[in-house]
């Protein structure tokens, strides 16, 4: 049985970490390590990335220009890239939102389970 949940949340997760990503580079800017830790914390752990995957998803958000990365150094650090939202990513936020909160809605009718 866990294994039937574990590929259900699976497939949700691939569906879900542009709406991740976006959320979280909306709030701040922040490298690709910070996206995944953040994402694995606010989960309590059900939600985690490989970075190979999150920076695919990041390039490719960047193509399509939700996100903007840009290089920073600091001393003693090795350089990062750190992402932010772009206005054209809050509307595409904005968006995924509302369907999430249909599909939630929907998945929650029609499965019977109570709202959180």
């Amino acid at each position: 049985m866990a294994s039937t949940s574990r590929t259900a949340i699976d497939e949700a997760k691939k569906g879900s970490a542009d709406l991740l990503i976006l959320t979280l580079v909306d709030e701040t800017a922040l490298h690709g390590y910070e996206i995944a830790r953040r994402i694995d914390q606010r989960s309590g752990g059900t939600l985690s990335f490989t970075l190979a995957s999150l920076y695919a998803t990041l390039y490719r958000l960047e193509e399509r220009g939700l996100v903007r990365g840009r290089w920073v150094e600091r001393a003693g650090q090795r350089r990062r890239r750190y992402y932010r939202i772009t206005a054209s990513g809050r509307k595409g936020l904005a968006a995924q939102r509302e369907d999430w909160r249909r599909f939630i809605a929907a998945l929650t009718e029609a499965a019977g389970l109570e709202p959180a």
